[in-house]
């Protein structure tokens, strides 16, 4: 088996997600055929850093010795069971450990089986919570330049132009309220009061407002400042408003604290974790509420006010194992101090790409690192000239629109950042 092989038989049967299939007529995929650490490897030899995680998941390098070794643990006894009216040891176990580590407060978990679907239920919960009390409050309110996930609730809480475009007609209405414009503290009560103004206006209609702490994944790793969270969750607190605090992306570590909603003292009324739960193995989510809501859905039967919401998949126990034996590796190996001590490196890097004419601006939060290229077309395909150029140079880079940005595993050493780093400088570079 070779690269070109595996590629041909993959174009007659697959549709790959976030790509224009026809590109493959000139930029070649790439099969994979074995990945160790923080390099994969194609079926050519070559190799190639995951400066991106793929897709922001892996936290401990690929094919981790130790969360292999505890899915396999897990496999001899138990791969899956129901979990309505059943229930399993690492479940439980895992609950009992997200609970210990989140913001004071949350004390029930939920599970479902990726961010999206996660999104979904915090929707549903906090709208049939306030429902349960006896208000119909069915407006939810998102930042602008946000996404939630691409189910069609998830979708419909985004801030994507080209998705609200192409799926208006299937999307449940919401509104959107300021992002902080930048980093500083002014622009964090600048935006805040913006959110005031609407909620003083509309309260009784919203549900809930939903974000992603400190940055915005998707829309071009957008940051912000954490006291923006403080104030949003006094907002909620005076005006009966649920908060919920999309960490599917930053957390587990990514900004320098386990949850991001740590930098500002805060707790949400639901939390959702997804991608880096399971250390990158496998699908899993999990929604952290608070026994508030919890007791709002609590009842006889006859009185239906159940949660109504369920996956086939919900608490997988594979899933689970791999989320266990990353959270072991969290506590045995003193993970975040590690990871500030990899930011800083990072961020010392980062100061080079300003020397370049045609970057515009660089900002960093924890270990997640960005570059802002400047006069930047879409029509001219500049991300996918730096893609290639990556590829070429052995670095898997995917940027967003005029954004290439680093999100490594966290086992990447000071010489592996060097080569991630450099390669992307001379990509850039070279763009003139």
């Amino acid at each position: 088996m070779n690269n070109e092989a595996l590629k041909n038989r993959d174009l007659d049967v697959l549709w790959h997600p976030c790509t224009q299939m026809k590109d493959h007529e000139t930029l070649p995929l790439i099969p994979i055929k074995k990945a160790h650490g923080i390099y994969l490897e194609d079926f050519d030899g070559n190799r190639y850093i995951d400066a991106i995680s793929s897709w922001w998941v892996n936290l401990f390098g690929h094919t981790n010795p130790y969360i292999n070794q505890k899915i396999k643990e897990q496999l001899d006894s138990l791969e899956h069971v129901i979990l309505a009216g059943f229930t399993h040891e690492p479940v439980v176990r895992l609950s009992e450990r997200l609970i210990k580590l989140a913001p004071q407060g949350l004390k029930k978990c939920f599970y479902a089986d990726n961010g999206s679907s996660g999104v979904e239920v915090a929707l549903k919960m906090s709208y049939h919570a306030h429902k349960n009390s006896g208000k119909n409050k069915k407006l939810f309110v998102s930042l602008t330049n946000s996404y939630h996930g691409e189910t069609i609730g998830a979708l419909s809480v985004g801030d994507v132009k080209l998705y609200k475009e192409t799926y208006e007609p299937l999307l449940m209405h919401s509104i959107q309220t300021a992002v902080p414009r930048d980093m500083s503290l002014e622009a964090a009560q600048e935006a805040a009061c913006g959110f005031e103004i609407l909620c003083q206006a509309r309260a009784e209609e919203i549900s809930a407002i939903i974000l992603e702490p400190l940055v915005q994944g998707a829309g071009s790793m957008h940051m912000y400042h954490p006291e923006f969270l403080r104030l949003i969750r006094g907002m909620c607190n005076r005006y009966d408003i649920h908060f919920i605090a999309d960490e599917v992306m930053v957390g587990f570590g990514r900004t320098g604290e386990f949850f991001a909603c740590n930098h500002a003292h805060i707790t949400p009324d639901f939390l959702v974790l997804s991608k880096g739960l399971t250390g990158g193995y496998l699908p899993l989510s999990v929604v952290l509420t608070t026994n508030e809501i919890y007791a709002k859905f609590y009842c006889d039967y006859s009185e239906h006010k159940a949660f109504l919401h369920s996956h086939s998949y919900t608490g997988n126990a594979l899933a689970c194992g791999a989320a266990n034996a990353t959270l072991d590796i969290f506590e045995n190996e003193n993970i975040i101090e590690k990871n500030r001590d990899t930011a800083r490196y990072m961020g010392e890097k980062l100061q080079n790409f300003l020397n370049l004419e045609n970057v515009e601006e660089i900002r960093q939060t924890g270990m997640i690192c960005v570059v802002a290229l400047a006069g930047y077309a879409p029509e001219l395909r500049t991300g996918l000239k730096i893609y290639a150029y990556g590829l070429k140079h052995g670095v898997l880079l995917r940027p967003l629109g005029n954004v290439i940005y680093f999100m490594p595993p966290y086992i990447i050493t000071k010489e592996e950042i060097d080569t991630m780093m450099d390669v992307a400088y001379e990509a850039i570079r070279l763009l003139d």
